[in-house]
């Protein structure tokens, strides 16, 4: 990113960037018999089908700890991972627990689905073995010496997020403002006797976190030899039953008492009459201004540490922000306010030079929106689902498209290609075959042409869904929003991504310059056949 445009100052020019593509694919989605995706061989193995593919990039969800609602944009922290994902049978090899153990946890018997009440009541039993047996071996550093070899394995953010996780177990679960308010408002001596008297349930969950850095840090490595880039999506907000709420009120707009004062969403729209309630808590920007973006700088480095590129999800809200009154039902009484705008990103850019950051910048965009994404020249977003739900307007449509973006065929919150074409209407359908001049494809292929109008664009990245090379319907759909209990469930198979269709998305990364230079030049002696 060159340097950002600041007031006055005339758009600077996007250098020239290479064609690249890559495959979406949330790492709960991955095969695994323990229930959900892990950093498995499994994992391993489909950084190794990416590559063969001829792929650059693999695009996955936020990592972190999720809670009711299974959602990994509610997470429990910004600085922590989901223990889920740490893999049980790495545990076994490093001695840690046995396969027999692993294979006794009843995980499910669906493959293609994560039994997310399953795992919170069988996975913590599993990880709490293997961390008394890593602590027994460890026995020889004492107390203090474990203490200390943990609290210098992880950041002072991660392990106030496992204080927090400690506390909670300790009120059954509840929320933070639902604690006794000594230990709510985090009275010094109230802290402190809590840590004392939780002190190996905090280690527990400061071993999971360890481990957790421990096996992603090997698996993004492989990647990275294997010429994978793994492209990670943060939030931009934190939740509110949450370590950065708890322990950092003054970042936010909460009342003494530690209620918020006002809760983030979205206006009503075409899509909802009353808009949508998130109930995120809002920034309390001016102290995080005054502070030089202390918090946000560290949550960037954080970040970097687990991608190589990042996905800041909601970005108009960096611009302006939709503010609802605390206990509010809907949306519909928010209001918009004024969000930093480019004063964080100078920041983040003077503290760190180079980010390599995609702007998710899907929805209704005003013209301040629009100049704030230019200005950071970070590229942004274009879905082609959007495309052709409107009209031949659509900023959408890829004939718009400058190179400084992003082309997806949809996205974790949209349909499948499959099902998101049957449901169209029949004047938007007929738009869509005008468009691509496709009358003649079969039903059941039209899946493709969208994937190589995409990948044909100029958009300097194309990422594909895993589901959408696979053709599947609304049943793999990975999340629908505002709706709850069956989403973030779906899980590929092993043999779903045939050595046939790898062959297939290698040819087409060639054919529209957006391989590997290596593959570049292994496909180019090769006929130009299917």
């Amino acid at each position: 990113m060159a340097a950002l445009a600041g007031k006055g100052e005339p758009k600077r020019e996007v250098e020239r960037m290479k064609r690249e593509c890559g495959m979406l694919l949330p790492v709960a989605s991955l095969p695994s018999k323990y229930g959900i995706g892990a950093f498995s061989k499994e994992a391993y193995r489909f950084v190794d089908k990416l590559a063969e593919a001829g792929q650059q990039y693999w695009q996955i969800l936020p990592l972190g700890p999720t809670g009711y609602g299974d959602s990994p944009y509610q997470s429990f922290s910004a600085f922590a991972g989901n223990p889920y994902f740490i893999d049980p049978e790495t545990l076994v090899e490093d001695g840690l627990l046995t396969q027999e153990e692993c294979d006794g946890a009843d995980f499910g018997e669906e493959e293609r689905d994560i039994d997310y009440g399953r795992l919170y009541k069988n996975r913590f039993p599993l990880l709490k073995k293997a961390f008394l047996r890593w602590k027994n071996r460890q026995k020889r550093l004492g107390e203090d010496g474990i203490r200390m070899f943990l609290e210098h394995s992880l950041s002072p953010e991660t392990r106030e997020y496992c204080f927090y996780m400690a506390v909670k177990n300790d009120f059954a679960g509840k929320s933070w403002v639902e604690w006794d308010e000594d230990i709510r408002l985090r009275d010094v001596v109230a802290m402190e006797l809590y840590r004392q008297r939780l002190d190996e349930e905090i280690q527990f969950y400061e071993f999971q976190q360890y481990q957790f850095e421990r096996q992603w840090g090997q698996l993004k490595r492989y990647a990275n030899r294997k010429g994978i880039r793994i492209l990670g999506d943060i939030p931009i907000y934190v939740a509110f039953d949450g370590a950065d709420a708890w322990a950092h009120p003054e970042l936010f707009q909460f009342d003494e008492d530690g209620h918020p004062e006002a809760v983030a969403g979205c206006p009503p729209d075409a899509f909802s009459a009353t808009g949508q309630l998130w109930g995120n808590p809002l920034y309390r920007w001016e102290y995080h201004e005054k502070t030089g973006f202390d918090w946000w700088m560290r949550r960037m480095e954080y970040c970097f540490r687990l991608y190589d590129t990042v996905r800041v999800d909601h970005f108009r809200g960096f611009d302006e922000y939709w503010s609802i009154p605390f206990g509010d039902k809907t949306a519909e009484r928010g209001h918009w306010e004024k969000g930093p705008g480019l004063s964080l990103f100078q920041a983040m850019e003077k503290r760190f030079g180079h980010l390599d950051i995609i702007a998710e910048d899907l929805g209704f965009l005003t013209p301040s929106v629009r100049k704030l994404v230019q200005d950071t020249g970070f590229p942004g977003m274009k879905v082609l689902e959007f495309a052709f739900d409107d009209t031949e307007d659509s900023d959408y449509l890829p004939h718009k498209y400058d190179e400084n973006c992003v082309v997806y065929t949809g996205t974790h919150d949209n349909d499948t290609l499959q099902s998101w074409y049957g449901s169209l209407e029949p004047e938007l359908r007929q738009f869509t075959v005008n468009y691509l001049g496709n009358p003649w494809t079969p039903r059941g292929e039209v899946h493709w042409d969208f994937i190589r109008l995409a990948l044909q664009s100029k958009a300097r990245l194309a990422v594909i869904p895993v589901q959408d090379y696979l053709g599947l319907g609304n049943w793999a759909r990975i999340n629908e929003p505002s709706t709850l209990g069956k989403n973030w469930r779906w899980r590929m198979k092993e043999e779903d991504l045939t050595p046939e269709l790898l062959k297939k998305c290698r040819k087409l990364a060639k054919w529209y310059g957006r391989a590997a230079k290596k593959v570049q030049a292994e496909e180019k002696q090769k006929p130009l056949k299917e």
